[in-house]
């Protein structure tokens, strides 16, 4: 029981820290890892936190983690996909701008191109917006389920 607290815990102070370093956008964020090659490291702290939000909820919410009902089932299948999906995020972002520090071209080629670029976008906030859907579906289902 401690150790699900401990790992909620963790999860959402990384969300809540990457999404702020994200937001204000921190000069920690363009801090280049590397002298020869461009690898920022808001490349690894966003990645960090892509997994860590649906983590926040697999750590949080029993019923998603040990479902006791069908819809549960489903939607415990759903967030654990969605895990997976996060920790995915840099490989699929790397194979779809063709560098880690995903940056785009107008160049007419897939990789690193416009198209590369919207299926960039649309994973990438997919993998913010589905646990929040996920967690506003779960209060809907504890509303109905108190009535």
């Amino acid at each position: 029981m401690k150790n699900r607290k401990l790992w909620f815990t963790i999860s959402f102070i990384v969300f809540i820290t990457a999404s702020i370093l994200l937001i204000t956008g921190s000069s920690l964020m363009t801090l280049s890892l590397s002298q020869k090659a461009n690898i920022p490291l808001g490349t690894f702290i966003t990645w960090l936190g892509m997994i860590s939000l649906p983590l926040s909820l697999y750590f949080g919410i029993g019923r998603l983690r040990e479902p006791a009902s069908t819809t549960y089932k489903y939607l415990s299948y759903f967030l654990k996909g969605l895990i997976g999906l996060g920790v995915l995020w840099v490989p699929i972002c790397f194979l779809l701008a063709g560098n880690i520090a995903f940056n785009f071209t107008e160049k007419a080629e897939f990789q690193g191109g416009q198209t590369a670029m919207r299926i960039f976008w649309y994973y990438s906030y997919a993998l913010v917006c589905a646990p929040l859907l996920l967690w506003v579906t779960h209060g809907i289902l504890r509303l109905f389920r108190r009535n």
